[in-house]
């Protein structure tokens, strides 16, 4: 996927009205099956596998023995045994081989498919529109976090009501779509955006996926999370299950810092002058350094420069002022709800519909 295609700014803004389409193909794609698939997964993921009903996937994270992340991902259940493991591309090698150290003992096969399949995100409040049109299935009856499979033009896919945008869409899985052989996945991706014409439908790059999901508050594996970072300061203590069935790597850890509450908490911060923070950024409160930025930019959406950051808890309430150092001067800003930055009533999947 480049950067971007037209430009980040309408490529953004497209998704933010009507729909865009990502080539996501550089995430991982991992199946995990067999008659112990659910307790392995369980017992190295945060989040409670048995809660997952056939088709059906959940957010989550995986931990070392220190509680830091080691990843974040969204794992499906296709079946009973089966599970179907979307890790970061940058952590797809990561967590093939922290799943098949784990699985030695176990009756479970850990494959990594993620050449042998097609990925799109189709994404934004024309979304089902547009897909519906090539779609054998309803979408609408896909909510939030449950996928199906189904045939999208003339092939066979799962289709996941997910994204990383904040927006309402869907995540398309292309089954037997070899890289080294891509034709159905390019015929796929022409057929949308013939469906999507209507609409205003844009190809878009990793540029405007970047400000989408930084504008939703979304964490970025590598920026905002990382094995030095534990679930709760990342403000993912939604995602911790400490008391489900199968005690996980890194448990006894996140139950002592759920205990003593972390020191330091992810926060969004929107600037009130003029500026754009970026990752590295220090943040000041009067004459003291009380953090960094770990993801920042410009917001089409709000035509302001934010940023999400860590900061010491005693300065992370709401409305705080602080001032973030670009470059030589310090810059204000102040800290705001950032799960997502805009109005949930005019922006993403929660909009009121008109």
């Amino acid at each position: 996927m480049p950067v971007w295609f037209e430009g980040v700014i309408p490529e953004h803004n497209a998704v933010r009205s009507a729909v865009g389409i990502f080539d996501t193909s550089h995430m991982g794609r991992l199946l995990v099956s067999g008659p112990d698939a659910e307790a392995l997964l369980d017992r190295l993921v945060t989040n409670d596998i048995s809660r997952l009903g056939p088709m059906e996937g959940l957010y989550t994270v995986t931990c070392n023995e220190h509680g830091g992340i080691k990843d974040d991902f969204i794992i499906y259940r296709l079946a009973e045994d089966q599970f179907f493991v979307v890790p970061n591309a940058s952590n797809r090698e990561k967590d093939l081989n922290w799943l098949l150290e784990h699985a030695k003992k176990s009756d479970v096969e850990v494959k990594d498919v993620s050449d042998d399949i097609a990925m799109m995100a189709i994404q934004g409040p024309k979304a089902e529109k547009t897909l519906q049109k090539i779609a054998s299935e309803p979408l609408r009856e896909i909510r939030r976090f449950k996928c199906k499979e189904m045939t999208l033009g003339k092939y066979k896919a799962l289709v996941a009501r997910t994204g990383y945008t904040g927006e309402d869409g869907f995540e398309a899985y292309l089954w037997d779509t070899p890289l080294s052989n891509p034709s159905k996945a390019l015929d796929l991706w022409e057929e949308i955006l013939s469906a999507g014409k209507e609409f205003g439908i844009k190809p878009c790059g990793l540029g405007a996926r970047d400000s989408l999901r930084l504008e939703a508050g979304l964490s970025l594996y590598g920026n905002d999370i990382d094995e030095e970072t534990n679930p709760f300061e990342a403000r993912l203590g939604f995602v911790v299950k400490l008391k489900k069935r199968h005690a996980f790597v890194g448990r006894e850890a996140l139950a002592r810092v759920n205990k003593e509450e972390a020191e330091r908490l992810l926060v969004g911060i929107r600037m009130l002058d003029k500026g754009i923070p970026r990752h590295g950024y220090e943040i000041w409160k009067r004459d003291r350094k009380i953090g960094h930025v770990t993801s920042g930019g410009f917001s089409p959406t709000l035509n302001v420069g934010i940023a999400l950051a860590y900061v010491a808890r005693e300065h992370s309430e709401l409305d705080t002022e602080v001032e973030i150092k670009i470059r030589e001067r310090l810059a204000k800003g102040k800290i705001v709800k950032s799960h997502p930055f805009y109005d949930e009533t005019q922006y993403g999947f929660k909009r009121v519909k008109t």
